[in-house]
């Protein structure tokens, strides 16, 4: 089982309608421990790439998914931008001159975006940030394929894992961002960072389950 360049194009453009659709969400979820931003800015960088994906359209995944990236890095503020940007570019650089990734490489585009989010923000488990879904979603996804799993049953172990990670921010104090200024008051909140990154892999593993 692979992916295809169409489920990627297809993912993006989802993603566009799929932040659209979600920005007062995360953006209320970040108004109790951050600058109430981040709904704003995913559908500003989301709908900017849905716009440019006519130009995407004739590159191989690598380079569509860099130039998501590059999008993102230009259009979408605060800490998210750099983050979800050097995702892309990272995860991009990983699948190269490819056009239909199969599951040992999607772990490599995985594995290679979020060691970009880890060394842009430098985070680390319980630090209540998206790393707290990232990093059980990689894990779980390694976990599924070692096992025999083909791709869609590691993105659905991808999402699971993430899902739980993304509730298990709730009671934790933040230490990293504008949300660690809050000290214990950021305790009880869903981290948005970790949400939005459940919405985009739930919104893969879907693309390609059809």
């Amino acid at each position: 089982m692979q992916i295809t360049r169409d489920h990627i194009l297809t993912w993006l453009a989802k993603l566009g309608d799929i932040m659209r659709d979600n920005r007062t969400y995360l953006t209320d979820l970040d108004a109790a421990i951050g600058d109430a931003d981040h709904g704003i800015n995913m559908d500003r960088g989301f709908s900017k790439v849905q716009e440019k994906l006519p130009t995407f359209a004739d590159k191989d995944i690598g380079a569509i998914l860099k130039d998501t990236g590059m999008v993102l890095l230009s259009t979408v503020g605060g800490a998210s931008g750099p983050l979800y940007g050097t995702f892309f570019m990272k995860a991009g650089l990983a699948v190269a001159g490819k056009n239909a990734p199969d599951a040992p490489d999607v772990q490599a585009l995985l594995d290679a975006g979020v060691e970009g989010v880890v060394s842009r923000g430098r985070p680390v488990l319980h630090d209540k940030t998206m790393f707290d879904a990232w990093k059980p979603a990689i894990d779980a996804y390694r976990n599924a394929v070692a096992g025999g799993g083909n791709l869609l049953v590691g993105l659905d172990a991808a999402v699971a894992a993430a899902e739980e990670g993304m509730r298990a921010t709730i009671p934790l104090q933040a230490r990293k961002g504008r949300a660690s200024y809050l000290g214990e008051r950021s305790i009880g909140h869903q981290d948005p960072g970790a949400t939005s990154t459940v919405l985009l892999l739930t919104a893969l593993r879907d693309v390609v389950r059809g």
